[in-house]
């Protein structure tokens, strides 16, 4: 994602890439971040210390894991960065902490950066609004065998998107997977399923089944590409907030 992002940046008009970061212990620390990502020489190192860059950036894109994302946040709010935050993953609790430091930077947190995905995710809210109670709703997302958190945090916003438009509280009728005998389904679970494979990069499907019909909504990434210019797209719309905590909703002007 980190190769993407740059190759889409390096392309992009109004954004420069200024630093690289990665994790401490890889063979890329040190070697050109250009080079890495197949665009030509950048004359920018990659590093893994963000405190030693944070004078060499305005925005920071971060597609990481979540203790990397909490750390990385704190050092953003102590420079005054804005953030464009794609990490999954984020505990209640760092969720909180980020809203805090939103008062003082402006941040964008999304679970997908896609503009499909954002779209399904209105077409979600409307199907919710038009079946109601009528049908049974589950949730199937895929994604490749390196990702570490499940349901993805996609398929956790299309739960919370439906969730709201049914009236429901996600946290009461999720329901995780199935197995054994289980007794029949009650109306109000929203069921969510996992698989991991391959090199999946991204598919989720919602599912409203009714009596004698049946409603399939499916996004397909074949490419991480569209993440990377969802997320240029929302670095270019931050830079004229000056703090506050934002979704791709707030991008795309979709906010009623």
């Amino acid at each position: 994602m980190g190769r993407t992002l740059i190759q889409t940046i390096v392309n992009s008009e109004g954004l420069e890439v200024t630093a690289a970061l990665e994790r401490e212990g890889l063979s890329v620390i040190g070697a050109d971040a250009g080079e890495v990502a197949g665009v030509g020489k950048l004359n920018i190192p990659i590093t893994d210390r963000l405190e030693s860059v944070c004078d060499d950036f305005d925005i920071l894109i971060d597609f990481t894991v979540a203790a990397a994302t909490v750390e990385n946040m704190e050092a953003c709010a102590d420079f005054g960065r804005k953030m464009i935050i794609g990490t999954t993953g984020l505990s209640e609790k760092d969720k909180a902490r980020l809203g805090d430091l939103a008062s003082t930077i402006a941040v964008v947190h999304a679970s997908n950066f896609s503009i499909g995905v954002n779209a399904t995710f209105r077409l979600l809210e409307v199907a919710g609004q038009i079946f109601g109670d009528t049908v049974d709703v589950e949730i199937i997302e895929s994604h490749h065998r390196h990702k570490i958190d499940a349901p993805s945090g996609t398929a956790l916003t299309m739960g919370e998107i439906i969730a709201d438009s049914l009236g429901r509280d996600l946290q009461e009728v999720a329901v995780y997977g199935r197995e054994g005998i289980t007794g029949e389904r009650s109306r109000e679970a929203i069921g969510f399923h996992s698989m991991r494979a391959g090199d999946i990069v991204g598919e989720h499907t919602v599912v409203f089944a009714g009596a004698g019909e049946r409603l399939e909504i499916t996004h397909r990434a074949q490419s991480r590409a569209n993440f990377a210019e969802g997320a240029v797209r929302a670095a270019i719309w931050i830079a004229g907030q000056e703090k506050g905590l934002f979704d791709m909703r707030d991008v795309l002007g979709l906010r009623d």
